[in-house]
């Protein structure tokens, strides 16, 4: 029979005729060279079934997320075949494309942006009362912060909301910022976002409810900024002048914040800035001032090598007036995701207002969304045809001000970390604060209601690794445990193992030796054999476990964890303020099982819940999600 061409398999994935699926593939046989198969027969084998990512194609950044005054939906907004493709969600669980087949909304080769469309942010009460998107607008490629920069390369410019935002249209003008700051030989001028803040109102001597705005890039030979701009306020300017208010927060080139790794590099240049403030419940306008911001750095700083590393990170900090200037100054700082694809996050303030915090009774709150990409920003090289998609984001998480109260020692007193001294007690216990993140509140009630099977392990006391008594089916669930430690031995790790089976095992878990969460892919996927795009190094990140008050006594804090396995995409999310996520590309039918994993100690476990089905995030898009075989 002959192959059906891509525009009508398109055609017809779009009115919800076919969903690709594997045909004559052996799960209990080994992998071949995976680029051999035939288009499409691989759609299913990983496709995460409960996050946000488009019907086809390469999901790139997360961006330009908003509530729509107009219906209270909320909009997640993504990079996507050459635009900016979304949906809509009333829940944060199932989603609705705003254009057939997840196609762009706003496309690039307008007078502004005649190469590309990068990342933007939304006036939600914008232009005539309308959402209004300040994006990047492209006209010279390529960029990048080891090369010299091309001026006019990015500008910034505007559309408005149409059909609900089913269309976005480009105001016929010129770009708002056409270029960067004067004389500044910067490595990148783009990813706008756009706020509103009082404490910068008062600090700048601004109008009440003015709109800034961050650009995110760098300068070369100087280092990664973020350059902050202000609307120039006037009603009937349209949002089209802004004045640059200079560097808001600028860092010596690829240096860091810790040497101890309590988070990534500056780098190079910074991407994908955002500003926000938050307190313990979520967002607060006169909150603590937080930036989520990603890094570009490589391990060849003096020949400027390009290596493709890259760090998401977070800041917290202070803000005042130096020499004129408005100035950020970090008062703790750590990976907003440690996984090496995990990158680009973007958040938004949601109000209690908007529809799905209505439905679950949630507060104001700061949402951020991160990209896991597929390709090791095109380092790898997955079979993009044999998918038929790459990438996704993660589930969305609310971000707070987290306090943990511990005992006052030399862990807790540390410099230059992922957490603060917040307050000192007269009992021998102080208060940390960092910032909390942590799965939003409607999806994991919506994971753990709607399961298709739950299932408990009892835990207790264990020195050698085992064997859940029951595991999962299929490769769609949740899990919640915890972990306590009776020393901080060097030697011990502790842990599970996950998608295990007799050739291949995924292994999560915690060591002292260098206080660090690891995901141990060196046998997770039995492809690595024949696919030379399939990764086996180990990804880990910095968390530190306190000692904390316990009765008349002192005890190692728990570790609390939650693993989210959907496909092959896995989330790691431990004592709401730590989150490490990455692909494991199991092969195997047989590679289901749930493990124990002790290695040199005496640990205690306790109960594990797994909640198995999770929840289709797309019931719209004309057909049933198949659950991986």
């Amino acid at each position: 029979m002959l192959r059906l061409s891509l525009v009508v398999i398109l055609a017809e994935l779009a009115a919800g005729h076919i969903v690709p699926r594997q045909t004559d593939i052996d799960y209990s046989s080994a992998p071949p060279n995976l680029s051999t198969l035939a288009n499409e027969t691989l759609y299913s084998t990983w496709r995460p079934k409960s996050h946000v990512l488009p019907m086809y194609g390469q999901i790139g950044d997360p961006c330009m997320h908003y509530t729509d005054p107009a219906t209270g939906l909320f909009h997640v907004g993504y990079l996507h075949n050459s635009g900016l493709s979304g949906a809509t969600t009333d829940d944060l669980v199932t989603y609705t494309d705003l254009r057939n087949a997840s196609e762009p909304f706003i496309v690039a080769g307008g007078i502004n942006d005649p190469i590309a469309i990068f990342d933007g942010s939304v006036i939600e009460h914008g232009i005539n009362g309308t959402p209004t998107l300040l994006y990047t607008s492209v006209n010279y490629l390529p960029i990048h912060w080891s090369i010299p920069y091309t001026k006019g390369s990015e500008t910034q410019s505007l559309a408005i909301q149409r059909d609900g935002g089913r269309n976005f249209t480009k105001l016929r003008h010129g770009p708002v910022i056409p270029t960067p700051p004067f004389a500044a030989n910067v490595t990148a001028f783009r990813d706008p976002f756009v706020f509103q803040n009082p404490q910068m109102d008062s600090l700048l001597n601004k109008a009440n409810g003015t709109w800034y705005n961050i650009i995110s890039g760098g300068i070369h030979g100087e280092g990664p900024c973020m350059f902050l701009y202000a609307n120039h306020g006037d009603e009937s300017d349209n949002y089209q002048t802004w004045e640059y208010m200079g560097q808001w927060w600028h860092e010596t080139q690829n240096t860091t914040w810790s040497e101890a790794g309590w988070a990534g590099r500056w780098g190079f240049n910074f991407e994908v800035g955002n500003f926000f403030t938050l307190d313990q419940t979520g967002y607060n306008p006169e909150g603590e001032i937080f930036t989520t911001f990603g890094v570009e750095w490589s391990y060849a700083p003096i020949k400027l090598q390009v290596s493709g590393e890259h760090d998401m990170l977070w800041a917290a900090g202070k803000q005042s007036i130096i020499d004129g200037k408005l100035k950020f100054e970090p008062t703790m700082a750590g990976r907003l995701d440690a996984g090496r694809s995990a990158y680009a996050a973007a958040g938004k303030a949601i109000p209690s207002t908007s529809q799905a915090s209505r439905k679950s009774g949630a507060p104001d709150r700061f949402l951020s969304y991160v990209w896991l990409t597929g390709d090791y920003f095109d380092q790898v090289d997955p079979p993009k045809s044999q998918q038929n998609w790459t990438g996704s984001l993660l589930l969305p998480r609310e971000l707070s001000v987290g306090y943990i109260d511990v005992i006052d020692n030399d862990l807790a007193r540390e410099e230059k970390t992922s957490w603060r001294l917040e307050t000192e007690h007269n009992n021998g216990t102080v208060t940390l604060a960092t910032m909390n993140q942590k799965i939003a509140r409607e999806p994991l009630a919506a994971f753990k209601s709607n399961t298709s099977t739950v299932i408990t392990q009892s835990g207790g006391t264990r020195s050698s690794s085992g064997t859940f008594d029951r595991s999962p089916k299929s490769r769609q669930y949740m899990f919640e445990s915890s972990i306590t430690f009776f020393s901080r031995s060097n030697a011990t790790k502790a842990g599970f193992e996950i998608l295990s089976g007799a050739y291949e095992t995924t292994k999560i878990y915690y060591q002292f030796s260098n206080e660090t969460v690891n995901i141990d892919k060196s046998n997770s996927s039995a492809a690595a054999e024949t696919n030379d795009w399939v990764l086996t190094d180990t990804e880990s990140g910095k968390l530190r476990l306190f000692d904390i008050p316990s009765a008349n006594s002192t005890k190692i804090e728990a570790l609390n964890i939650t693993v989210v396995v959907d496909g092959g995409l896995v989330e790691v999310h431990i004592n709401d303020r730590f989150a490490i996520s990455t692909w494991v590309w199991s092969w195997y039918e047989d590679s289901r099982d749930i493990k124990f994993f002790v290695e040199d100690g005496e640990i205690e476990f306790g109960e594990t819940t797994i909640w198995e089905g999770l929840v289709d995030a797309w019931p719209h898009r004309g057909a049933p999600f198949h659950e991986t075989s």
